[in-house]
């Protein structure tokens, strides 16, 4: 594995067969990303974290499905990685590299 290896994944993964709303099953899977201390961002229309290993990665992935097997027979999943050597916080430093070049704060 390399130093500093930043895999950034941008997920959005529900269940298909319970109705409209998601959020009582898109919360399951922010609180176990909270429990098991894994540095987050929630947006609208899907969820971003940042690990340091494509296993960590995938792992993570597979108990976020884990959280919502129990109440569907079916569940999307999309998932985008981005995965980089040499580099480490991109969560933040990506918005920050756009802030300075702005030189003002975006909304968040």
């Amino acid at each position: 594995m390399a130093e500093n290896l930043s895999v950034l994944v941008e997920f959005s993964m529900f269940p298909t067969d319970v109705g409209e709303s998601k959020s009582q099953y898109v919360s399951k899977i922010i609180d176990m990303l909270d429990k098991e201390g894994i540095n987050y961002k929630l947006t609208a229309m899907s969820t971003i974290f940042e690990v340091d290993s494509m296993e960590k990665a995938t792992e993570i992935l597979a108990e976020a499905y884990k959280q919502l097997e129990p109440y569907s027979n079916r569940v999307y999943a999309v998932a985008k990685f981005d995965i980089r050597k040499g580099k480490k916080d991109r969560l933040t430093g990506k918005i920050k590299s756009v802030e300075e070049k702005l030189g003002r704060e975006v909304k968040k």
